[in-house]
């Protein structure tokens, strides 16, 4: 499992309703992309969800790399890039995914939290215990989903989770209004840790 996000921020006036027409007809287009586990159409607003822009973010988890690779060099990125410039892909390996007790209600929220590994602490330790606590969380009411990923690059682990309605008050990360879920190999995704 890989995933992958990247965050276009917008101009203050931008009017959402295009990127919420672009969703709605383009989004459709990756429901059945050989090789992607879940795209979650992400966006922020200016001043809901304490926000302090417009985005456009949507968040992907591939189960296959060369999928991952037909996307980014073929029609679906090269339109992001024609349309707002080419932007910094994030990107991380997957460490864990699960399931959570509202996986059959479309996600409507999704939260991003990024944790740094602190320099003076052993990866190992830090990853089995930020696991540990993606499979306590999978199992909250309203849970859709969660995956955790780690950048080896810069010591970064990514906790992505979606939810069936608004996400607790408690959550901590940014905040995703979902527009649409693609999900073709969403049941394929195996559950747990990935090593």
């Amino acid at each position: 499992m890989h995933a992958m996000q990247y965050r276009i921020t917008l101009p203050a006036d931008y009017d959402m309703k295009i990127i919420r027409h672009r969703v709605e007809s383009k989004g459709p287009l990756l429901d059945d992309f050989p090789g992607l586990g879940l795209k979650a159409y992400g966006i922020r607003e200016r001043g809901a969800d304490g926000s302090t822009v417009n985005a456009y973010a949507p968040f992907y988890l591939w189960s296959a790399p060369d999928a991952m690779n037909r996307f980014l060099w073929g029609p679906g990125f090269r339109g992001i890039v024609q349309d707002f410039g080419r932007p910094v892909v994030e990107h991380w390996q997957g460490l864990a995914f699960h399931r959570g007790p509202a996986a059959s209600t479309a996600p409507r929220t999704a939260v991003r939290h990024t944790t740094p590994v602190p320099a003076a602490a052993d990866p190992a330790t830090a990853v089995d215990g930020a696991v540990e606590e993606l499979r306590r969380r999978a199992a909250a009411d309203g849970m859709h989903s969660a995956a955790l990923g780690i950048d080896p690059r810069g010591w970064e682990l990514v906790r992505f989770t979606l939810w069936a309605g608004s996400a607790p008050s408690d959550e901590p990360g940014d905040r995703y209004q979902v527009l649409h879920l693609s999900a073709p190999g969403l049941a394929a995704l195996p559950e747990g840790r990935r090593w």
